[in-house]
């Protein structure tokens, strides 16, 4: 047994726009890393560090990355392996980044190198699957991206079928946060359950174009189908100025801008590294007065992995 193992998984934007719980995007150079060791003890969560550290539950059965962990050990008959876990949070608590899935995907791949072990994509997310759902309820869209990078597509959650699209060209993603908090499950109990049948076929082919514009590098077609009818609207008061920042992104020369997730990030796709830079200062500048920090980072094509 390798007995000790240090992950890290990337943030996400989750939906991706129109694609409520289906589509899924990695995002280079922010994500959280979770460290398990096995020992003789109890399971234990020994240090948190990162982002928000103080709010984060200690309690192993309350902590996506621990309840992950737990149950990729379980799932493999090893209930009576035990381990202590460090987390350094690199994303915010409810902040629209994937942080609970990071911070699960993390937590499974750790536990399965500390057993020596090279899990399969399905085996992780089933694993993270039971820590995002104790946390923020059963959905795959910033799962499965936080595993396999890139852009994924979630056909279903049971069974679970997760597609990878393949990308083609460049895409770089500013990401700006203000100090909002919203909760997931909050956020989702805003949604309704019935919609109208003309706007969930324009949402349908909103997502097909998209997907479509991602795997053949239309950037034009990427402007005309990044447009979310069902959630955005719904969760845009929640995030205070929303319409003008996603002006200034538009203005700035985005190819699409919407709620990253249940929010309160926002994140607009560009076409370079710089015009994504552009971007995330002029949505910072929208906020006006009000608090908000930015990342940008291009589209990751690598998913979580093992820190040597």
């Amino acid at each position: 047994m390798a007995r000790r193992a240090t992950v890290f998984a990337p943030g996400t934007v989750g939906n991706v726009g129109p694609g409520f719980d289906v589509l899924g995007l990695a995002v280079g150079g922010i994500g959280d890393t979770v460290t398990v060791e096995l020992h003789a003890g109890p399971d234990v969560i020994e240090a948190v560090t990162g982002r928000d550290a103080g709010q984060i539950p200690r309690e192993t059965m309350r902590n996506s990355a621990a309840i992950a962990a737990r149950a990729f050990l379980d799932g493999r008959g090893l209930r009576d392996v035990r381990f202590r876990m460090t987390m350094d949070k690199g994303l915010t608590l409810a902040g629209g980044m994937g942080g609970s899935a990071a911070s699960s995907v993390a937590g499974a791949l750790a536990a399965a190198r500390a057993i020596d072990q090279d899990a399969s994509p399905a085996a992780l997310m089933e694993a993270a699957l039971v820590g995002e759902s104790a946390v923020s309820g059963p959905h795959l869209d910033n799962i499965a991206a936080s595993v396999l990078g890139g852009l994924t597509l979630v056909r279903s959650t049971q069974p679970m079928d997760v597609v990878q699209v393949p990308l083609h060209g460049e895409w770089w993603v500013a990401l700006v946060t203000p100090e909002v908090r919203i909760e997931t499950r909050a956020a989702r109990a805003l949604l309704p359950e019935a919609w109208g049948r003309a706007e969930w076929v324009q949402q349908m082919a909103n997502t097909a174009a998209l997907v479509h514009a991602f795997a053949t590098g239309d950037r034009d077609l990427v402007r005309r189908s990044l447009h979310d009818g069902y959630a955005e609207p719904r969760r845009a008061a929640l995030i205070p100025r929303f319409a003008e920042v996603k002006q200034a992104a538009f203005d700035c020369g985005a190819l699409g801008c919407s709620i990253s997730g249940s929010g309160p990030t926002v994140f607009a796709l560009a076409a370079s590294s710089s015009d994504a830079v552009r971007c995330a200062s002029v949505m910072q500048a929208a906020f006006a007065g009000i608090p908000a920090s930015a990342h940008v980072g291009r589209v990751s094509d690598e998913g979580a992995r093992e820190l040597r």
